[in-house]
């Protein structure tokens, strides 16, 4: 408790009386000042009882108009206060906003002696996306002689999401799927609740697994099979180099990429499938998160993902040969190439000497490429797990040697991959100002997908910005019907 200013001046006037009974030997000077302090002590008595009184019929609520925030949104944040029996106190309110939020007014009421309810409604923004948590709201009890101050109500959270793209198309060959992740098939066949085939009786089978619907219909016993519940392990690599930040403020490479891993999160969450993260940086993995399915693990996922940011360029002399889209297609592995060396290296033919020269350059290809982060990071993640694995990479088309074969590696050992790139050119700035050249870039994007798509469980998906990819297909259109395509 706090004194107000009065009681400090009824302290003090308690203190001079006694100061000067003593001084003078006047008893009635001191009693007088013990007077005066038994007054304090009643009404501190009187204030705690009351208190106490105030505090339990007292509800205190703070509520945000709208769940789904983005970035830079304003929305109106309520602040309500009842109480249940009257009081003789002044209860003053104050909110408690997060500090990332914004507002020009104050988010606080006041309850008078014999107020039952107040309401206050202030308009905030929300600059900084992310799960932002209110603290209690600050309540303030007083009379003219004391106060009290404690924190009373709920601390709710609010979360906030980038300002992102709004119309996305995800598809291959400018034709959009209605889908990047939704039900899938076990392709065993088992207990579960999805029928899958009928076979006839046989020796073993339980007598609970007869469909006697088949079997009156058929005249022999038959057994209906179910397709086995499986769930499907996904690790999500998320790729927020330099390069990703490509593109108008809100709607970058990254931004894109972003939405449609949210939307995919969600449904895996849906599903029950486990998920995992791991993002790569210009200096390599900045966060690893092991696949799960606890509410946990799929709230840190997408807060992950919310929280990414293009990291800084880290330039090395091999960068630009490999983000060019037609260079180093070659299909030799680097094992394939330390195996030819070594079988060359005894050798003293013309033959040998001609050989050894491109299997070295084809060697310190594969070099660089291991040393790439995209590679690197889905290497390291590889050598750790033996169990099957749904690989999710988002990145775009700037580096498509490296691409290459870090598809080849997320699919060994007969794993299943899904890349989404983002085509550079629907993303740079006045990148479609020559819309024949947009197109001619296009198609190189469209060759290095599929040549993806054609490697065997692997899918590969363009996503981009619907107007834009529209834009530069619509060229076609036009050249094709002025008889020049």
């Amino acid at each position: 408790m706090y004194p107000t200013r009065q009681l400090w001046a009824a302290l003090l006037l308690t203190g001079f009386l006694a100061v000067l009974a003593v001084v003078t030997a006047n008893l009635l000077l001191l009693g007088g000042a013990g007077l005066v302090g038994a007054w304090v002590l009643v009404h501190q008595y009187q204030f705690t009882q009351t208190l106490e009184t105030t505090v339990d019929s007292l509800e205190v609520r703070q509520s945000v108009a709208r769940s789904g925030i983005r970035t830079n949104d304003t929305v109106p944040v309520t602040l309500t206060a009842t109480l249940e029996t009257d009081s003789p106190f002044t209860v003053e309110i104050e909110g408690g906003l997060p500090t990332a939020a914004a507002s020009d007014d104050q988010l606080s009421l006041t309850l008078e002696p014999g107020d039952s309810s107040a309401t206050r409604t202030v308009d905030v923004s929300w600059p900084i996306a992310g799960r932002h948590q209110f603290a209690e709201p600050t309540v303030t009890v007083s009379n003219e002689l004391i106060s009290e101050t404690l924190s009373l109500g709920e601390a709710s959270t609010v979360t906030v999401e980038p300002r992102g793209p709004r119309a996305i198309h995800v598809g291959e060959s400018g034709d959009r799927i209605a889908t990047a992740y939704g039900e899938h098939d076990a392709n065993q066949v088992g207990s579960g609740l999805e029928p899958a085939e009928i076979r006839e009786y046989v020796t073993g089978d339980t007598a609970d697994r007869i469909d006697w619907n088949a079997t009156a219909r058929l005249g022999t016993p038959h057994v209906r099979e179910f397709e086995a519940e499986t769930d499907r392990k996904t690790l999500f690599i998320v790729d927020h180099r330099a390069e990703l930040a490509m593109g108008p403020a809100g709607e970058t490479k990254l931004e894109y990429l972003r939405e449609v891993a949210l939307a995919m999160v969600a449904s895996a969450r849906r599903l029950g499938d486990p998920v995992g993260l791991l993002t790569v940086g210009d200096d390599g993995v900045t966060s690893r998160l092991e696949p799960a399915t606890t509410p946990a693990t799929y709230t840190r996922v997408r807060q992950g993902l919310l929280g990414l940011e293009p990291t800084a360029e880290v330039e090395s002399t091999t960068t630009a040969t490999n983000r060019h889209p037609l260079k180093m297609n070659g299909r030799l592995t680097a094992a394939d190439a330390r195996a030819s060396m070594a079988a060359l290296s005894g050798e003293t033919d013309t033959f040998a000497a001609t050989l050894r020269p491109f299997y070295a350059t084809r060697q310190g290809y594969r070099d660089r490429i291991e040393s790439e982060p995209l590679y690197g990071a889905v290497k390291t993640a590889r050598s750790r797990r033996t169990d099957t694995l749904w690989t999710v990479i988002f990145t775009d088309d700037s580096r498509p040697a490296e691409l290459r074969e870090t598809v080849k590696l997320a699919r060994s050992d007969g794993n299943t991959v899904l890349v989404l790139l983002a085509p550079t050119v629907l993303y740079e700035p006045g990148g479609l100002a020559d819309l024949e050249s947009a197109y001619d870039r296009y198609l190189e994007f469209e060759e290095l997908r599929r040549d993806l798509s054609r490697m065997s469980r692997v899918t590969a998906l363009e996503v981009g910005p619907t107007d834009r990819l529209s834009t530069v297909l619509s060229t076609n259109r036009s050249q094709t019907r002025g008889g020049r395509a």
